[in-house]
């Protein structure tokens, strides 16, 4: 026996409208080439669907049994139909993401937040890349988007600039490097340092300041939370270097000091890897407009 959808959409429309004539102007075709489907669907299922003596038109057990089939199926293809036009119309999809950098989801949560207002029916999840390789995630399509500082030169994938931020040193307000004007990285030398629990080849401090000129602290201490780091350095319990966007509270504190990496300052660029065929897509385009202006928000204060 073949069913097709148009068989279950007659068996409905049919019940739906008590006869064969409403049931044809419903389906808009005539009641002689619904009386001939409905005569080859019963002549495939060797029983009849209809008692045809009734009036208004019923259906037999056999055409209950397919009358509830249509029930559970229909709406199940309709919202897979709504569904794909979503998709090839750019008003649905999936946007997982995932974070090569602790300190983002303090500039993230508010662009999710934006977006979500936009986008309620974009599949949003988060997942913290430092837990994984994010970018053969990324070319796996088990991710959409990855923030990262560190752009690569891999095909198929495109690392587009958001904005520019700045590594800040933060310590007590009476800490022995309060009055300089900025610090250097013999500075560190005798200081316990403060970080996220990652590896140094993720951490600016490192990367572009202590690494190139061969000084290692006295101590590395590692902390999860950004509001515990804080809570250390205000104690005298050590020092730390983050991101601008973290520090737009601390700088106005009487608790700390916060000062540039060298006299001239750093800056760092994060960029947003996604798919090269993944951004034009009219959700992925927003996300990255909001990821380039929300956390400029933040670093302004």
């Amino acid at each position: 026996m073949h069913i097709e959808f148009r068989h279950l959409r007659t068996i409905k429309a049919i019940h739906d409208a008590g006869g064969l004539a409403r049931a044809a102007d419903l389906l808009n075709m005539t009641q002689s080439a619904l009386s001939h489907q409905v005569k080859g669907l019963e002549d495939q299922a060797g029983v009849e669907l209809f008692v045809r003596r009734s009036k208004p038109l019923k259906l037999s057990a056999a055409g209950m049994k397919m009358l509830r089939a249509a029930e559970d199926i229909l709406p199940r293809v309709a919202a897979l139909e709504e569904e794909f036009t979503g998709l090839v119309k750019g008003r649905s999809g999936r946007l997982h993401i995932a974070i090569e950098c602790h300190a983002c989801f303090d500039w993230l949560f508010p662009v999710l937040e934006q977006f979500r207002k936009a986008w309620g029916d974009i599949d949003v999840d988060i997942r913290p890349g430092l837990a994984f390789d994010a970018l053969p995630a990324l070319k796996r399509e088990d991710v959409d988007l990855v923030i990262s500082s560190d752009p690569e030169d891999l095909p198929g994938i495109s690392f587009l600039p958001l904005f520019d931020y700045e590594p800040v040193f933060v310590a007590s307000a009476t800490h022995r490097l309060a009055e300089q004007e900025y610090v250097t990285a013999q500075d560190f030398r005798d200081e316990t340092l403060i970080t996220y629990p990652v590896d140094r080849n993720r951490l600016d401090v490192f990367t572009q300041l202590l690494t190139p000129a061969k000084v290692e602290p006295r101590a590395i201490r590692q902390v999860e939370l950004t509001a515990v780091i804080l809570l250390l350095v205000a104690s005298g319990r050590g020092v730390s270097v983050l991101p601008d966007w973290v520090l737009r509270d601390v700088r106005y504190h009487s608790d700390y000091v916060t000062k540039p990496l060298t006299q001239t300052g750093l800056t760092r660029r994060l960029y947003a890897a996604v798919r090269e065929e993944d951004a034009a897509k009219p959700f992925m385009a927003h996300v990255l407009r909001l990821a380039r202006t929300e956390p400029v928000k933040l670093q302004r204060g």
